[in-house]
Order: C-alpha cells, then sequence, then structure tokens
C-alpha cells in the first residue's frame, strides 16, 4: 500500500524571522542590491575539527545610502558585544565586516527606508539530540519591531553625533509603545547607527578578539 505523504506545515511568521531573518519582498531586495547594501543575516552551523565542537557561525554586515539601510550584528545572549573571529576588511562598502563564532549568540537586523524601521532580534543555540552527535539550531523570536520611526535623520552629518545614541520608536498594535529589551538596547542603538552609516566599512556592534580565545566568548 502506497504511503500517503504527509502535509508539510507552513512555516509561521515567528519561525521565518528565527531562521532567516527578516522576510523582505522581492521589491525591498532588489532595491537593497542597486543601492549595493549586503547584509548576510544567516546563522550556520559549523564544525572545529581541531577542537571536536561545533559552533554557530554569524556576519556582521551591511550600512547605508541616504534613503536605506539595513544591517545585522551578533551579540551574547545576555546582551554583551561578540569578540569577532576576524575582522573583514574591503574595498567595498555596505558590505561583510566581521566574523563571530559562539555556542550561543544573538542576531540583531534592522532594516531603514528613510525613518522607517523594521527589527527582528533572534536567538539561536545549538540543540542537542539523543543519539546524534551533530546538533541542529535552534531559533527563537524575541522581539519583532514593526514600522518603528527614527526621531532624525541620522544619516545626515548634521546629526552624525547622535548615532548609537538613539532607536526607533515602535507601537504595538493598539497604538502602545514597544519597550526594547534592556540587555539589548546598546546593541539595537549600535545597529541603528549602522543602518544610518553611509558607506559603511567597519563593525558597529562586535570587538576584537581576545588572544587565546579562537575568536569564541570566552
Amino acid at each position: 500500500m502506497k504511503a500517503v505523504p504527509q502535509k508539510r506545515e507552513p512555516e509561521s511568521a515567528s519561525l521565518r524571522h528565527a531562521l532567516h531573518g527578516l522576510a523582505l519582498p522581492a521589491s525591498v531586495l532588489r532595491a537593497l542590491q542597486k543601492r549595493g547594501i549586503y547584509c548576510a543575516p544567516g546563522v550556520s552551523l559549523e564544525h572545529q575539527h581541531l577542537a571536536k565542537r561545533y559552533v554557530l557561525r554569524g556576519v556582521e554586515s551591511g550600512g547605508a545610502v541616504s534613503d536605506m539601510g539595513r544591517a545585522c550584528a551578533f551579540v551574547s545572549p545576555e546582551g554583551d558585544p561578540l569578540p569577532w573571529l576576524q575582522s573583514l576588511a574591503s574595498i567595498a562598502v555596505n558590505g561583510r565586516h566581521a566574523i563571530f563564532l559562539a555556542e550561543s549568540l544573538v542576531r540583531v537586523e534592522m532594516l531603514r527606508t528613510v525613518r522607517t524601521c523594521e527589527l527582528a532580534i533572534t536567538l539561536h543555540t545549538l540543540s542537542h539530540a539523543v543519539g546524534r552527535n551533530r546538533p541542529e539550531v535552534a531559533s527563537t523570536l524575541l522581539l519583532r519591531g514593526r514600522d518603528g520611526v527614527l526621531p532624525l535623520d541620522l544619516w545626515k552629518d548634521e546629526h552624525r553625533a547622535h548615532r548609537g545614541k538613539l532607536t526607533p520608536i515602535f507601537y504595538n498594535p493598539a497604538g502602545e509603545v514597544l519597550h526594547l529589551p534592556q540587555r539589548f538596547e546598546e546593541a539595537i542603538r549600535k545597529v541603528t547607527a549602522a543602518v544610518c552609516c553611509v558607506g559603511c566599512k567597519h563593525s558597529h556592534v562586535g570587538v576584537p578578539a581576545v588572544a587565546g580565545t579562537g575568536g569564541l566568548r570566552p
């Protein structure tokens, strides 16, 4: 008797954001590509053969032009900056800035269209199943902010001093201010600066690695 194929459950919006970052329409992706803004929010599972362990890999990336910006960065689950494995230098702007390795990390991703911003914060950890050596990536959506508004045109030179000090203001569907998690406030401010950093060529959130840690958080 032929087995009846199981109908695959559609991914929820929360699961999509957790696994892949912000779900952006093709028109937005084309607009970013046209402006030369490259953001790589994916989190991958990597195996360190010498250390015989699995780690998660993320890349801080992105930047801005005057009317648009996109960036993602990574911090610890406690909100602390992660040391990078390596900082990436490039002739091109608004691209990859640093590579991070950790057994658990939080991704902060933002998209800016003029003053309107989208925000997704997701937790990524290693999930170990009984009887399997290779873990899976477990992802959880911590916060989704929609249609946030910047109080200033932070991409303009006259407001440069405010970068890293402000975040967009987000509201819930009832019109109440959405309070950002305190432990991630600094990272959100810095990612806000990144989506307003025209021609970005540097990391906004990551910090230099501590000698002897191999890019992993001590």
